[in-house]
């Protein structure tokens, strides 16, 4: 059984927003930080913005701060990143994964990725 599915990717224009859902086990969700990533081709995976759904905490990468917001609906054990202002540079494939090392954005230090959703954005 995956212990993350991430959806909610598409085609969108610069200036327009996107949300994307991770939909967790409830072990992962109650137990662990759940943190989202995007790769675009030929570069490293970057952290974007992370949650520890156990006690509402969050951390962002500088490069979103202001334009997306990580949030959770406990009933739906989902985790959300609300995107608004999207910009080229934002379009990647995104990942959710899970870490138990704390509250950060390295993503050597996650596992149990989801599939990925691509995001693109266009001018």
């Amino acid at each position: 059984q995956a212990q993350l599915v991430d959806t909610g990717g598409g085609s969108v224009q610069a200036g327009g927003s996107l949300r994307l859902s991770c939909a967790a086990s409830g072990d992962t969700y109650n137990w662990y930080v759940i943190g989202w990533f995007r790769q675009a081709p030929g570069k490293e995976r970057e952290g974007v913005a992370a949650i520890y759904p156990r006690i509402a905490e969050t951390y962002y990468a500088d490069s979103v701060k202001g334009r997306f917001t990580i949030s959770q609906d406990n009933g739906k054990n989902t985790v959300y990143l609300q995107m608004n202002s999207l910009q080229p540079e934002d379009t990647a494939m995104y990942y959710c994964g899970r870490t138990n090392t704390g509250l950060h954005l390295s993503p050597v230090l996650y596992s149990s990725w989801g599939q990925g959703t691509q995001v693109t954005v266009f001018s």
